[in-house]
């Protein structure tokens, strides 16, 4: 089958025939028909990882998924071939730009029929991180103020979405340029990183949803109430803030989840969450995408369409 592959760390991003994978019983296979991009894609490729995640290679890029059902295992029983199924896959399944894909029945869910393929591949790993930042390890509540940084980028445009369907006021953080964007998907407070310290603009937030770490984490302390929390996916608070600063601090890394991620399919079912997709690139320029997604400023998630 053909895939999107590199062959070393670093490598340029190449279509290349490689082995289909082998059906497990616990397992379906996938007609891919379209996958998304992800920083730790890049991260991975580059090698930062690699004392913590050894890749083999030809290494098949991608973590975000949908497609459709053609082969089952015996043991699966919630699935039949011709379900039409969405899925961000673990490590070992990982490798979604590729004609097909094995996904785990525990990880997937069934692909809402309102939305496309392309729309539903960018949700997963997005929608998965920013439904554990905010439910799972935020524990967020109706009528909090809620801070989420960068909310034009894949995880921020779903993460405003989904604080807004808790009943939280949200305030993000973005370019002037997209503020319109956020606005229009529900932000109360935008601030411009441009023109503005978000630290010298809020105060009393009970949570705040890091994706930057570094200096942006450190200075997210400043805006939280007494006992508010931090959750993080960049960085740890290596500097003992929380302590100093009474709130409470939690970093993760997110992991699948069918049964998650269900649930956010009936939030693009019924509308209350919408897609934002920055671009578009058939499987033959996913090098292309790469490239668009080393830049940093895509809106939404890019995604690429494997016919």
């Amino acid at each position: 089958m053909k895939a999107a592959v590199y062959h070393d760390y670093a490598g340029p991003v190449e279509i290349a025939d490689v082995a289909k994978p082998l059906l497990q019983d616990s397992s379906v296979l996938i007609q891919v028909h379209a996958a998304s991009l992800n920083p730790i894609d890049n991260i991975l490729r580059a090698g930062y990882l690699r004392q913590m995640l050894e890749l083999s290679f030809p290494h098949v890029k991608g973590y975000d998924v949908s497609g459709t059902v053609v082969e089952v295992g015996k043991d699966v029983k919630g699935v039949k071939i011709g379900d039409e199924v969405f899925a961000r896959p673990n490590q070992e399944d990982a490798g979604a730009i590729a004609e097909l894909a094995r996904l785990q029945e525990s990880e997937l869910a069934i692909k809402p029929a309102n939305i496309s393929h392309e729309q539903a591949a960018s949700v997963p790993l997005a929608g998965l991180t920013a439904w554990q930042a905010l439910v799972s390890k935020g524990n967020i509540q109706t009528g909090d103020k809620v801070l989420i940084h960068a909310g034009s980028g894949g995880v921020g445009t779903l993460a405003i979405q989904i604080a807004k369907h808790f009943g939280a006021f949200v305030a993000t953080t973005t370019s002037g340029k997209n503020a319109d964007l956020v606005k229009d998907l529900g932000a109360d407070l935008v601030i411009d990183y441009t023109t503005q310290s978000f630290e010298d603009e809020l105060s009393d937030y009970d949570l705040v949803f890091d994706t930057m770490g570094g200096e942006i984490l450190k200075r997210s302390f400043k805006v939280l109430k007494k006992g508010g929390t931090i959750v993080s996916v960049k960085d740890q608070d290596t500097d003992g803030l929380a302590a100093k600063y009474g709130v409470n601090f939690e970093w993760f890394f997110m992991w699948p989840d069918g049964e998650m991620l269900a649930e956010l399919g009936k939030l693009l079912s019924d509308g209350t969450v919408r897609t934002v997709i920055d671009s578009t690139y058939p499987m033959e320029q996913s090098a292309e995408a790469f490239d668009r997604l080393a830049t940093g400023r895509a809106k939404g998630k890019i995604v690429v369409s494997i016919k």
